[in-house]
């Protein structure tokens, strides 16, 4: 099993590796490859749990052959074989299960620093967004105080030509009213004439009639 648990060993090192270097397009490779395995993490968790199960039965062997040496006062040959087998295994599977943790929680913070970076680029583009309409409300908004102050002169203008209307109104009210005051004064004097004409007609028919009356 050490060759096995070498080999694993050098594995998940090489992956941390990659994880924490980019290397090309190697990172992507291992972060889709890690988003498969933590689909199947069932499967994973009953290989960790058996690694681990493996590492304590070895740790209790250690435990034991210390134990039966600290008896007999020495560890014979076999058993220190057998105790630095099962010390290089727990090492190895410690180191392990150690990795295993350590290559889980990069991937994981790998995956948050992406979202991140994902979400601060969709942020950038937000503002840029933003910017740019902030930009052309600037540009309606100067539009806007141009068309008004235009609108302002032009009513400015049509008020002075209002009241120069009214104040030719005015005049031309005043001229009405003098002219019909004078109207109405000839109108009284036509009609005192007229009254004098038919009393002179009247004193002329008189006259005619008085001289008419002498001829007879």
């Amino acid at each position: 099993m050490i060759p096995l648990f070498f080999l694993v060993v050098c594995a998940e090192g090489l992956v941390a590796f990659l994880l924490a270097v980019k290397i090309g397009p190697l990172r992507e490779l291992v972060m889709k490859g890690l988003d498969q395995v933590k689909m199947r993490r069932g499967t994973v968790l009953t290989i960790a749990g058996t690694i681990f199960v493996i590492l304590f039965s070895n740790l209790v062997s250690i435990l034991k052959i210390q134990n039966k040496g600290s008896k007999l006062g020495t560890m014979t040959p076999m058993d220190q074989v057998l105790w630095r087998t099962n010390l290089l295994e727990a090492t190895l599977m410690a180191f392990s299960l150690f990795l295993a943790f350590l290559i889980d929680r990069m991937h994981h913070y790998m995956r948050k620093l992406i979202k991140l970076r994902s979400s601060s680029g969709e942020s950038k583009q937000e503002v840029e967004r933003l910017e740019k309409e902030k930009s052309q409300l600037k540009e309606k908004e100067v539009r806007a105080a141009e068309e008004v102050k235009r609108l302002q002169k032009e009513i400015s203008s049509l008020t002075d030509n209002l009241n120069k209307i009214k104040s030719e109104s005015a005049e031309k009210d005043k001229k009405v009213e003098t002219a019909e005051a004078h109207v109405v004064a000839l109108q009284k004097q036509a009609a005192d004439l007229l009254l004098e004409y038919d009393h002179l007609l009247e004193e002329n028919q008189n006259l005619q009639n008085q001289a008419h009356g002498f001829r007879s």
